[in-house]
């Protein structure tokens, strides 16, 4: 366990961006989940109104570094890719 101040801060603070961060990756999960259900549901239409909100996540996550910048390009290709 910490022992100094700061080390104690450092933990409070990483656990709070930790929540974070898993907050962030479930959200990009869900979308894509929600745009491969309805792709495989035959609602491309739907789908496609869901493309921008899903990008805006990926975007952020990769802005703030929650997850890598290829990973981002690669999941938005697989997913436009999915739908065509």
């Amino acid at each position: 366990m910490a022992v100094t101040k700061s080390a104690k801060k450092a933990l409070r603070q990483s656990i709070k961006r930790r929540k974070g961060n898993l907050q962030k990756k479930r959200k990009i999960k869900d979308l894509i989940k929600k745009v491969k259900n309805l792709a495989s549901e035959k609602k491309i239409e739907e789908a496609k109104k869901l493309l921008p909100s899903l990008y805006k996540a990926l975007d952020k996550a990769a802005k703030k570094g929650v997850i890598k910048k290829n990973l981002a390009a690669r999941k938005k290709s697989r997913v436009t890719k999915f739908l065509q």
